[in-house]
């Protein structure tokens, strides 16, 4: 396996996870929905939705951290970081990711294992509310998904070093983003002329890749 394919593969296990974890969304609406039907229209509210919505929610948030920095939609202050040449920012990242992120994930994970095996040894429970769900499954997700973040920095450290190498960051695997969106709303468009139509999703397509630009990567489409 070559450096790209192994960037590349990461990047789908990051991203496979990120949007199977979207899925929690639609439990997080329907358990919102039951609890607000049970409050409001049977008057029979249930303790345990705000602990699942909470524990839903947080999984939710974890998981998708890799997917993130698969996507490079991290937030960024790029006011400096996007006026640099392409070594330029991927010495600044090797620098960052090996002086901060690997230590800090890296403490992350062990932290959090130990964290979520106390919790499983003890069969903890939520003290939010009376008689309350279990939580540590919900707390092995912490080591789990410091893990997933830990794999994807490994692979944004090889693009790093890659892009050192040759003045060009690598490439990254491309999901549905917001111009995909533009560029189908404006194909089933009734009042938009195929010119004018064209010339939006340009100038749409335009400040996607200025965007892009600043940060770091191509984008390889599947």
């Amino acid at each position: 396996m070559n450096a790209q394919r192994f960037l590349y593969f990461v990047d789908g296990v990051s991203t496979w996870v990120g949007k199977a974890a979207a899925w929690l969304i639609v439990g997080l609406m329907l358990l919102v929905c039951a609890e607000v039907f049970k409050r409001y229209i049977l008057n029979m509210p249930t303790a345990w939705i705000f602990d699942a919505s909470n524990m839903l929610y947080g999984t939710l948030f974890m998981i998708a951290g890799a997917y993130t920095l698969a996507q490079n939609a991290h937030v960024r202050g790029d006011f400096l970081y996007s006026s640099m040449r392409p070594r330029t920012q991927a010495g600044l990242d090797l620098v960052l990711y090996i002086a901060f992120f690997l230590p800090g994930i890296a403490a992350l994970v062990y932290a959090g294992w130990d964290y979520a095996l106390d919790s499983w040894r003890i069969n903890e429970h939520s003290n939010v509310t009376a008689d309350g769900p279990p939580v540590y499954q919900f707390k092995f997700m912490i080591p789990l998904a410091g893990a997933l973040v830990l794999l994807q920095g490994v692979a944004e450290i090889a693009r790093s070093i890659m892009c050192l190498k040759t003045g060009v960051w690598p490439s990254r695997l491309k999901d549905v983003s917001e111009i995909d969106v533009v560029e189908e709303q404006l194909a089933h468009s009734e009042y938009v002329d195929e010119e004018s139509r064209r010339a939006a999703i340009a100038h749409a397509q335009d400040i996607e890749e200025s965007a892009r630009q600043r940060g770091m990567g191509g984008d390889l489409q599947r």
